[in-house]
C-alpha cells in the first residue's frame, strides 16, 4: 500500500486575504489590537480559508481509537479493555468530545483502527481494524510497514471539505507511545517528556519511564527517519492523526491540534512534511507533563490554558468555540465608517 501522497504539495495560505482581513481589523470600532489573539486568529483563518470573511460552520471531528501492545507492561491505571468500552461510550454520545461536538454541530465519528475488546457496529462508527493492537515496542517495531500505511491512509480518508478539522484519540497506553515518539524525535530524556497519563502512581511511572528508555534504545538506529520512528514507536491512532494532519494541509483544511498525544502526532507530521506548519493551530496547553516542552520544541503557542488532560479532541473542541467567536467578531462588528464613529488618527 502506497504512502507516496505524503510528499504531495501542500496548499499555501493566501496573503491577500490575510491583508484584507488585517485592514478590516484596523477599521473596526475598537482600539487597534484590543481584541488581542482574537484578531490574530481571524487574520490567520482568513489566509487559510482564502477569504477576508472566514467562517467556522463545517467542523469535522474524528476520534481515532486503537490499542497498544506495550500496555501489557503495566504503564496505565486502566486495563486495555477500556479502549473498546470508550468506543462504545463515544457511539452512545456519553463522552466529553461527544457533548462538545454536538454543541458545535460538528460532523462527529469514531474510527476503530484496532481494539482488543469487542466493537459493535454503530452508525457513527467507522470500523476499519488493522490488528487487535500494535506489538509491544520494547520487543519489536509497533507495527509493520503495511500496517503503518493502512493507518496513515485511514486518517487521510477522513478529510473532506471543512472549515476546520479536529482529531481526537483513544487508546490505553498512548501517552507512552507519544512520549517515546517525542523523546526520539527531539532527542529528549524520557523523564523530561513523560507524564502520568491516566493518573498512574509513582511505581507505575517508574515502569513507564523504564519501558520508554528500553524502546528508545532498541530503535535508536531509526532516529532521523520519521516514518521509521512512527512505525517503531507509534500507535495506529497516532499514525492516523499524522495522515489526517498532512491531508488537511494538502486539501486546505485548518487543523485544531488537541493535547499531548495529538501534539506528538503533529510533531511527526511536521517531520514528514514540514510545509504543513501554517495549517496547525495548537488549541490548548495540556496538564500532561511534557506537553509544554513539546510545544516549546515546535515553537508553538497554545490558544487556551485550562488545566485539561482528557484527550479525545476535547481541548481542540473548546478552542473551536473561541475561534468561532473570533470570526464572528471579525465579520459582525461595524467599521468606524459604518457606525458613524470617528476613527483614530
Amino acid at each position: 500500500m502506497s504512502v507516496q501522497w505524503l510528499s504531495d504539495a501542500v496548499k499555501a495560505p493566501d496573503p491577500l486575504s490575510e491583508h484584507s482581513a488585517l485592514e478590516r481589523q484596523r477599521h473596526l470600532t475598537k482600539p487597534p489590537g484590543s481584541l488581542g489573539q482574537l484578531e490574530q486568529l481571524a487574520v490567520r483563518f482568513a489566509g487559510l480559508q482564502r477569504s477576508s470573511v472566514p467562517r467556522l460552520e463545517r467542523i469535522i471531528v474524528r476520534v481515532f481509537a486503537a490499542d497498544h501492545g506495550v500496555a501489557a507492561q503495566g504503564i496505565s491505571a486502566f486495563p486495555q479493555t477500556v479502549t473498546a468500552q470508550m468506543v462504545a461510550n463515544f457511539c452512545r454520545g456519553g463522552a466529553a468530545i461527544c457533548v462538545l461536538s454536538q454543541s458545535l454541530n460538528a460532523d462527529f465519528k469514531v474510527v476503530n483502527l484496532g481494539c482488543v475488546g469487542e466493537i459493535n457496529e454503530h452508525p457513527i462508527l467507522i470500523n476499519q481494524p488493522i490488528a487487535p493492537a500494535t506489538l509491544d515496542f520494547t520487543q519489536a517495531p509497533a507495527m509493520s510497514r503495511t500496517q503503518l500505511a493502512l493507518a496513515l491512509n485511514t486518517g487521510r480518508a477522513q478529510i473532506g471539505p471543512a472549515d476546520v478539522f479536529i482529531g481526537g484519540e483513544m487508546g490505553i497506553g498512548n501517552t507512552t507511545a507519544a512520549a517515546a515518539l517525542l523523546a526520539a524525535l527531539f532527542d529528549l530524556p524520557a523523564a523530561a517528556i513523560t507524564g502520568r497519563g491516566t493518573g498512574i502512581d509513582d511505581r507505575a511511572l517508574a515502569t513507564k519511564l523504564h519501558v520508554i528508555e528500553r524502546a528508545l534504545e532498541l530503535h535508536r538506529a531509526k532516529r532521523g527517519q520519521p516514518l521509521a520512528l512512527l512505525q517503531a514507536l507509534g500507535g495506529f491512532e497516532i499514525a492516523a492523526l499524522v495522515g489526517a494532519y498532512i491531508a488537511c494541509a494538502q486539501q486546505g483544511v485548518p487543523v485544531l491540534v488537541d493535547g499531548f498525544i495529538s501534539t506528538a502526532a503533529a510533531a511527526m507530521a511536521l517531520a514528514i512534511q514540514p510545509e504543513i506548519s501554517p495549517w496547525l493551530i495548537y488549541s490548548h496547553l495540556s496538564d500532561e507533563a511534557g506537553h509544554r516542552l513539546a510545544l516549546e520544541q515546535l515553537g508553538a503557542e497554545p490558544l487556551l490554558v485550562l488545566g485539561m488532560r482528557l484527550g479525545e479532541g476535547s481541548g481542540a473542541a473548546m478552542a473551536a468555540g473561541l475561534v468561532r467567536d473570533a470570526l464572528a467578531l471579525h465579520n459582525g462588528m461595524a467599521t468606524f465608517t459604518e457606525a458613524g464613529v470617528s476613527d483614530a488618527d
